[in-house]
């Protein structure tokens, strides 16, 4: 078992980790609301293919796409995102968090 609530391969599991690593580097969020805001985001998905639409990505795309609200602008690493809405975190003591907070 992972901290992911998702059905997942492994593979699947290190992108979601490179995930979280990208979201509180580029985000300065916790580890603990990455894994959260992933875990809301795929709730109920099942990944164990190879062929799966989520390896077709990296974990800068995934971190944007799950980080901000609606279509992202710009996917440029040096795009001024001040303007951009970013999506709400899951509710604390929810299900989607569950790794503790550090």
């Amino acid at each position: 078992m992972t901290e992911f609530i998702a059905q997942i391969s492994t593979e699947v599991v290190e992108l979601l980790r490179d995930t979280v690593d990208e979201m509180t580097a580029m985000f300065g969020i916790s580890k603990a609301e990455a894994v959260a805001r992933i875990n809301a985001q795929w709730e109920g998905q099942e990944f164990l293919e190879r062929s799966d639409i989520i390896l077709h990505e990296d974990s800068y795309y995934w971190s944007l796409f799950i980080y901000y609200d609606g279509d992202v602008p710009n996917w440029n690493p040096g795009a001024d995102r001040s303007s951009w809405s970013v999506k709400s975190a899951p509710p604390r003591g929810s299900e989607f968090w569950t790794i503790p907070e550090v």
